[in-house]
């Protein structure tokens, strides 16, 4: 062969030139499948893979190696059939939703969410004929009121973001599901695996933003869906394949190595966090703490039966002071960092009513307990006394 020719094909270990493919070792981690696309068999094989992609690799926009085994880890911790890995939070969510919604649909959905999946309901979905109702979801009586007949999807956050309210999944599902044709997706990112199941106690998918705490190193955008083997085929083709929110084989490759500590770091930030809160409900410049964990939290009894391992690392402080408060505390606090993710090993602290909730109206943020002076605390795993040292001479500032 001349050059060209061989630093191509010389040595591939799938090229027929060197005979069929022999592992030549047993990674104890496990290998990057950094490729777009798959040398496949034979015409008969190609055709055949090409119209069943769930059984094999014919090009990474349908399915990787590295996708999958991720993919099979985020199914096994979810209770799953089957799951599905994406390019973030919002592109898991939105083709989830997208794979049960048509023109004329209607969606309830709570009145406290994520700011940008409010967004995709109340800017993105409302232009393609799709109608909604918000309710308060931690009252199961309201989501069985706002249920219509060309209801399709319920779609509940829980815990969520950020005053993290807790909305019972089984509750909701039994009452979702004397409707057939009615789908419950649950947003469980605040939660993890770790701490809430939603597909054990009725939901039919489940979604996270992989990148706050399955990944937990701020390293990686990435989202999943999990739920049955038919739902996420479904998902897969034709939405993924048509959308495209595809994961890089290296991201998964990284949430999976970050996913390894999954169990320990849960522990950390949800002990931490109990400290925390408990300390800043005492304190004198703060009006309130929305942390489930505390007897205070309007569902902290809902939290108890529902989650497992304990409450989460997110809370959320209303500070004395309002804006120019917020201000101060933000702009001088040191070990935390002013980031909008969450999730993270390392404490982060953001103000929700101008970063994720922008796209509210003051009216709704307020309607929904999320005030200007309020900020939003993702607990880390530092020291605990650290954390709350921190935020004790910030506040003394105000």
């Amino acid at each position: 062969m001349k050059f060209n020719t061989d630093v191509l094909h010389a040595e591939q270990l799938h090229a027929r030139l060197t005979g069929s493919y022999k592992p030549q070792a047993m990674a104890h981690v496990s290998p990057i499948y950094q490729t777009s696309t798959y040398v496949l068999e034979d015409f008969d094989t190609a055709v055949y893979l090409n119209q069943h992609v769930d059984e094999g690799f014919v090009y990474t926009r349908f399915g990787n190696p590295s996708c999958d085994e991720l993919e099979k880890k985020i199914a096994h911790l979810e209770h799953a059939e089957a799951a599905l890995s994406l390019a973030s939070g919002l592109g898991a969510i939105s083709t989830a939703v997208m794979s049960v919604v048509k023109a004329g649909d209607h969606v309830v959905f709570g009145d406290v969410i994520y700011g940008c999946s409010y967004a995709l309901f109340a800017k993105v979905l409302t232009n393609l004929g799709v109608t909604y109702t918000r309710v308060d979801t931690t009252k199961v009586e309201e989501v069985e009121k706002a249920i219509q007949p060309n209801t399709s999807l319920v779609y509940v956050e829980t815990p969520a973001n950020p005053t993290l309210k807790i909305s019972d999944i089984a509750a909701i599902a039994q009452a979702v599901h004397k409707h057939p044709n009615i789908t419950m997706i649950v947003d469980s990112t605040f939660a993890s695996p770790y701490l809430q199941n939603p597909l054990d106690l009725g939901a039919d998918m489940v979604v996270h933003s992989a990148t706050k705490y399955l990944s937990g190193h701020g390293t990686v955008t990435a989202g999943v869906i999990a739920g049955s083997k038919a739902r996420i085929d479904h998902c897969r083709m034709p939405y993924l394949q048509c959308f495209g929110a595809v994961l890089d084989p290296f991201a998964a490759w990284q949430l999976m190595q970050g996913m390894k500590t999954l169990g320990v770091r849960m522990e950390r930030h949800c002990e931490n966090a109990m400290k925390v809160a408990r300390h800043l409900e005492k304190h004198p410049k703060v009006n309130r703490v929305y942390y489930p964990g505390l007897e205070s939290h309007p569902t902290h009894e809902i939290a108890k039966k529902q989650m497992h391992n304990g409450f989460g690392g997110m809370m959320s402080v209303d500070i004395k002071g309002g804006m120019d408060a917020v201000r101060t505390v933000m702009n001088n606090v040191k070990v935390f960092s002013l980031a909008t993710s969450l999730g993270n090993v390392d404490s982060l602290i953001q103000h929700s009513p101008s970063m994720s909730h922008f796209d509210m109206t003051p009216e709704e943020r307020h309607a929904a307990e999320i005030f200007d002076g309020q900020v939003r605390l993702s607990i880390g795993i530092e020291d605990a006394d650290d954390l709350i040292a921190d935020l004790d001479q910030a506040l003394a500032l105000v």
